[in-house]
């Protein structure tokens, strides 16, 4: 920590103003939401960035991501990549895999006999863990249960970080990064490299395709209704009151009889009319009416 502090230590500390400028200038365009306890997060990460193009002060870098210039707008990409969280892993949050495979999936495949496609939704995707295990459990589960030879599998990665998505779209991830992968899965599904990490193989990869774009307009978004949203610790950078707009918007987007998936520590309350809660333990998950017109 002291090499860090050193390291920013030609950078003064933001006052209010500045400070408000930065966090207005984030919801604006991204819809995230910094509060006061989060300046030094804030600081932090603009002061590295900052050492590392060579600009001296928030203000200048401010008035840089403001000028229209093509420079300022790529620069814009990478910063908002270094200001959200891509801590992930594949099999990260076994409950609500388990929940998929326990009661979403055969209440989906048993209710529609004739079902011929499945259409999931992996909102905030990051480097593109999550999407990779979606397809490969739900791969193995229709396979289990003889659907995969009559049943398209799609599984769509969104995230508004450009560089996260470029390394979900290379699939190619370290020893960390997999270490929660049975091992019938990394047989199956991954080869290993030289270098000691390992590739998704192409197989699993047709199945699933990623699109840049931020949750907030969602309804710009050149996507058709979902079966299954997954949308875990994305809602916790916004306002309550973003938060329930993108919950309506998401509830849009999936059909009657299809589930929402959220972060287990996500404290919503009843978020939609349309939403019943499921009771699965250490999950937040939904399903919405199979008798909505919507």
């Amino acid at each position: 920590m002291a090499a860090l502090n050193g390291t920013l230590s030609c950078f003064e500390k933001m006052d209010d103003v500045l400070f408000n400028s930065w966090t207005s200038l984030l919801e604006e365009r991204t819809g995230m939401y910094l509060p006061k306890e989060q300046r030094s997060f804030l600081e932090t990460n603009l002061g590295l960035r900052m050492k590392e193009i060579g600009m001296q002060d928030y203000a200048s870098y401010y008035q840089h991501l403001q000028s229209g210039e093509e420079s300022g707008k790529h620069e814009w990409l990478t910063l908002v990549d270094r200001l959200t969280v891509h801590e992930t892993r594949f099999f990260r949050h076994q409950p609500s895999l388990d929940l998929l495979e326990q009661i979403i999936l055969p209440k989906l495949l048993t209710s529609q006999s004739d079902r011929n496609q499945l259409q999931i939704w992996s909102a905030g995707c990051s480097t593109g863990e999550e999407v990779y295990t979606l397809a490969m459990v739900i791969e193995q589960f229709m396979k289990r249960h003889f659907y995969d030879e009559n049943c398209y599998l799609a599984v769509t990665g969104m995230d508004i970080s450009i560089p996260a998505l470029s390394v979900a779209k290379k699939a190619v991830y370290n020893h960390y990064k997999i270490r929660d992968v049975p091992s019938s899965y990394l047989k199956e599904y991954f080869i290993e490299q030289d270098n000691g990490h390992y590739q998704v193989l192409d197989a699993l990869k047709k199945r699933v395709c990623f699109v840049p774009f931020n949750i907030i307009d969602i309804k710009k978004a050149l996507l058709g209704t979902m079966d299954i949203i997954f949308c875990q610790n994305v809602l916790i950078y916004f306002k309550s009151a973003t938060r329930k707009k993108i919950i309506q918007q998401l509830v849009e987007r999936l059909k009657p009889g299809g589930f929402l998936v959220l972060g287990a520590g996500e404290s919503l309350g009843n978020p939609h009319p349309e939403l019943i809660k499921i009771d699965f333990p250490n999950t937040l998950a939904f399903l919405k009416e199979p008798s909505s017109s919507k």
